[in-house]
């Protein structure tokens, strides 16, 4: 037999991608989508803020759930249903959106209702089929699908809703959730890859266990501190080209696309590293440390600099070297759920993604408060930087690489 058949887990990997990919095409394009609807619809900044931050209602709310339903029946089922369920709310925000403001916010709360499953599901997926030795890069991977829909759908956006008008984005986004859940069901097994560790254990959660461990919290921390800058910079990104630099909502979008290429690209390289570093000798936690420590810094540090940047040039350099250092965390905080509690990885990426999911909240309708405050960005980038700095301070602090929950 041939050693160089295409191993089943690739295909998992590569289909996880791709729902990640879709989940931030459909909950970015809104970014650029609602500089057009602003215009229509009559919103200030908060209100923008409130309409862009809604959908974090939704993702919270089930996210624990959904990480314990993965648990407990499989990535392959809930990730399927899932990405249904908000392809489905996608289609239906432009009809939404015209009815009223409330019904809109319905509208992208359902959407992140279904959204809540897409990482936990896919983190599933991965204990199934992928072996130890590959997963950081794995989780790397799929989870820069995300860098890979933001960078479609913002320049996408911006061109769609120049010729086409704003409600396009959504129709066409939508449309391709549900060509990827044809594939999905078709082309997935129901089972494993790998061998499940420790099979005649307990199916139980210890939820006592995981909320009582220090790695674990240190987890919770770096993913919280992580997404601020992750969520401020997909809400707002488009808007701050245009509003700095005067740009046109197409030229906006653009370059709003180039920090996530740089993401991307950094993403994948941390994840080979990492994985390679492990296997040279190097302590996972170590590894681990580095990776999320480089990349709250980083993120702080380029923070710090934007507002002297003097042109948009300058600042997309700088977005693209924050996109860039940000993407490390994927081999930091996002692949330590296996070293951590292996079995219950799932279960730990609902639960610190619940505090994830916060500044999507708080972080987007607070930088578009302090924007209408203030008339600029700066403020809520220094905020950002502050934020992540003491995230690096409480990782380097009780981060672990170890095995804490059998």
């Amino acid at each position: 037999m041939s050693t160089t058949r295409w191993p089943a887990w690739y295909t998992v990997v590569l289909l996880c991608g791709a729902a990640v990919f879709i989940s931030y095409i459909d909950r970015t394009n809104i970014s650029v989508a609602a500089i057009a609807m602003q215009e229509q619809f009559k919103w200030d900044e908060t209100t923008k803020g409130y309409v862009l931050s809604s959908f974090f209602v939704g993702y919270l709310l089930l996210m624990i759930v959904s990480g314990a339903l993965a648990n407990r029946y499989g990535g392959k089922i809930v990730l399927g249903v899932a990405v249904i369920w908000w392809s489905l709310f996608t289609v239906l925000t432009p009809p939404a959106a015209t009815l009223s403001l409330p019904v809109l916010i319905a509208s992208r709360i359902a959407l992140g209702l279904g959204e809540a499953a897409v990482f936990p599901a896919s983190i599933n997926m991965l204990a199934r089929w992928v072996p130890v030795a590959s997963r950081s890069r794995a989780t790397a991977f799929f989870s820069s699908g995300l860098s890979l829909g933001t960078m479609v759908s913002f320049p996408l956006t911006g061109w769609l809703v120049r010729d086409f008008g704003w409600p396009i984005p959504f129709y066409l986004f939508g449309a391709v959730g549900f060509v990827w859940a044809a594939v999905w069901f078709t082309k997935v097994g129901s089972g494993r890859g790998i061998p499940e560790e420790s099979a005649t254990a307990s199916r139980s959660i210890p939820w006592r266990a995981l909320l009582s461990t220090p790695a674990v919290w240190g987890i919770i921390v770096a993913h919280f501190c992580s997404n601020w800058c992750l969520y401020v910079m997909l809400a707002w990104l488009p808007s701050y080209f245009k509003t700095t630099f005067g740009l046109s909502l197409a030229n906006a979008g653009l370059l709003s696309a180039a920090p996530w290429a740089a993401y991307f690209v950094m993403a994948n390289v941390g994840g080979w590293w990492a994985d390679r570093l492990i296997r040279n000798g190097r302590s996972t936690t170590f590894v681990r440390k580095l990776m999320q420590v480089s990349a709250l810094v980083g993120i702080a540090t380029c923070m710090l600099l934007l507002p002297l940047a003097g042109s948009a040039t300058t600042g997309m350099i700088l977005m693209c070297c924050a996109g860039g250092t940000m993407s490390l965390c994927l081999s930091g905080f996002a692949a330590n759920p296996f070293d951590v509690a292996p079995r219950y990885a799932d279960v730990v990426w609902g639960l610190s993604n619940t505090f994830g999911t916060m500044p999507g909240i708080f972080g987007v309708a607070v930088t578009g408060w302090l924007v209408d405050q203030t008339g600029s960005f700066n403020a809520p980038l220094m905020l950002t930087a502050a934020v992540s700095v003491v995230g690096a301070i409480v990782y380097l602090t009780i981060g672990s690489g170890e095995r804490k929950i059998a």
